[in-house]
């Protein structure tokens, strides 16, 4: 349906429909049991088609690459991930505690340093543990800005993100994998009184700081690199912690300025 009647998808669907065909050709699974997602998404581990052909594995040795069992689910997830770079015996972050003062400009997503490096500016693992490697590198994340929990996130966190771009997914993947080893909560509260925005309201945030002569890129709703000095600019001169999340507050003060 895609190739045939979505113009914009039209290339990557018939790739996807031919690919169909091949796994089905092939013997993986029978078209009776060949379900997904309207958008080709198939089995435990939502691959389409093209992500099958390159990374399913046949794990319990039947004949068949089958991700709609769970032996070759979770094998053909590992596989996965294995060619997307894991690193085998590292972790995917850590959560962390910043010190009182802290320059909130240095959670930018483009800043990559050594754990060593991180440490000099304050930052340490929360209860008091050391950071087993030092000179593994890390990016700092704030998932809900300034008011929440804040990690060091490692090379492994952005590999679960090759499987799904979205930070709030990798983030919960990994700690789900922490506590299933007998890992404890985060420690730092998540803000309840702060959230994310939607597609729209991203972009009604950039209109305002546009208005303002704070934003000069394209009304797309993409928190990049212009958006979050923007933010961080009007963050600053307002008086709040410049630490560029375009949050649901963020958006109720400039609507205020507008009103």
């Amino acid at each position: 349906t895609l190739a045939y009647a979505d113009p914009k998808r039209a290339r990557f669907a018939r790739k996807q429909l031919v690919a169909s065909l091949k796994i089905l050709q092939r013997g993986d699974i029978s078209i009776d049991n060949m379900t997904g997602s309207w958008a080709g998404a198939m089995g435990h581990t939502q691959f389409i088609p093209t992500t099958f052909e390159a990374y399913a594995v046949d794990f319990d040795g039947d004949g068949r690459r089958d991700v709609w069992s769970e032996v070759d689910a979770l094998a053909s997830t590992a596989s996965y991930l294995d060619k997307a770079g894991w690193r085998t015996g590292k972790t995917w972050g850590y959560e962390v505690e910043l010190p009182q003062g802290f320059d909130y400009r240095l959670a930018d997503s483009d800043r990559s340093l050594t754990l060593r490096e991180w440490s000099k500016f304050g930052i340490r693992r929360t209860g008091a543990r050391p950071f087993p490697r030092a000179d593994d590198k890390a990016i700092l994340v704030l998932p809900v800005g300034a008011k929440g929990p804040a990690f060091l996130m490692l090379r492994n966190h952005y590999v679960i993100k090759r499987y799904n771009n979205a930070t709030a997914y990798a983030l919960a993947v990994g700690h789900l994998a922490d506590r299933l080893r007998g890992g404890s909560t985060f420690l730092a509260d998540w803000s309840t009184d702060e959230r994310s925005l939607a597609r729209r309201e991203r972009q009604e945030l950039q209109q305002h700081l546009a208005q303002r002569g704070f934003y000069n890129g394209e009304i797309d709703g993409k928190i990049g690199p212009k958006s979050r000095v923007a933010i961080r600019t009007f963050q600053s001169r307002s008086g709040m912690v410049p630490d560029g999340f375009a949050g649901s507050s963020l958006l109720m003060l400039l609507r205020q300025g507008s009103s």
